[in-house]
């Protein structure tokens, strides 16, 4: 009897897992589930949804302090470097995230004929584009593939702009260079590039963890990427590390006017601060409001809590 129960349990448990993989769309309760750290908006989608302003500010960070405060709390695999970059500009958005895998006939098929079901148009590839939203980064785990990994070329590209005005990070390949540089604002982050169709590989799930090289990334995460490479920061620390690295580029910028004009030494400044810099720095930063990234709200509110 007990054989009985634990062979039933397994022919549930794999009957789920097959109905899982067609759905290729993550629930709303699924993506509720690995973001359940987040309290605040979220797109009808489940995903998390950072405000315009947040995303508008990350821009403006450096990836070592973002790096920093991730660091801080736990968050140890959050970049990858090693990307050929396509517009010289920063990439900042929220993630809308899809899976590839190397395709065979009995994944595909179920898939495709989800898709049918579910009135999605097109090959698979461009089924995350027609769910973009208006700062959404299309960020896809192509396990690295290059030749007959291309999962856009220029026409996919200016659909995906013209639904996010943002661009794409592809741990996979694109073809078309000439056509994607030409889409004024469009960034992407990619493996490479080769004139191949895509090939041989099917997308298995939109809006789920995914892998990126060394990070782990999740629907709704706000992603930096500038020359050095790619950060990914979980939508329930966005204000955190945002906030705190504003504040680090503040006190950089004070420490650095002072250090050239010459009233305190290297040390003073690199160490614990004490009281005589602290005013000065709180003075500086009232006679220079045009420095002052975040609102005065959220600066008298983090000091309060800052310990030098």
């Amino acid at each position: 009897m007990t054989t009985i129960k634990l062979n039933l349990t397994v022919c549930l448990i794999f009957i789920s897992l097959l109905g899982f993989s067609q759905q290729v769309q993550w629930t709303k309760d699924q993506i509720m589930g690995y973001t359940s750290q987040w309290t605040g908006e979220r797109y009808p989608d489940g995903r998390p949804r950072v405000s315009d302003d947040l995303v508008r500010r990350l821009a403006n960070i450096s990836m070592e302090e973002a790096w920093g405060t991730m660091r801080n709390e736990g968050y140890n695999n959050q970049f990858e470097a090693g990307w050929q970059i396509i517009g010289n500009r920063t990439l900042a958005g929220r993630v809308l995230s899809a899976q590839y895998m190397p395709s065979r006939p009995d994944l595909d098929t179920p898939i495709k004929d989800q898709g049918k079901k579910d009135s999605r148009s097109g090959s698979p590839n461009s089924w995350p584009i027609d769910m973009l939203q208006n700062g959404d980064v299309y960020v896809a785990d192509g396990f690295g593939k290059i030749i007959d990994g291309t999962l856009i070329g220029d026409n996919l590209g200016n659909s995906i702009y013209a639904k996010s005005k943002t661009g794409v990070v592809f741990d996979g390949s694109v073809r078309d260079l000439e056509g994607l540089e030409a889409i004024d604002g469009f960034v992407g982050y990619v493996r490479g590039v080769d004139p191949s169709y895509i090939k041989d590989m099917i997308l298995t799930c939109i809006n789920c963890p995914i892998r990126i090289g060394r990070a782990t990334v999740f629907p709704g995460d706000l992603v930096l990427g500038k020359k050095e490479g790619l950060i990914f920061i979980p939508a329930h620390l966005a204000e955190k590390v945002i906030v705190n690295s504003e504040f680090i580029a503040l006190r950089d910028q004070f420490g650095h006017q002072r250090l050239r004009e010459g009233k305190y030494t290297p040390g003073e400044i690199d160490m614990k601060w004490n009281d005589t810099i602290k005013n000065d720095f709180l003075k500086w930063v009232k006679d220079n409001p045009d420095k002052l990234q975040m609102t005065p709200t959220e600066f008298d509110a983090f000091m309060k809590e800052r310990n030098w």
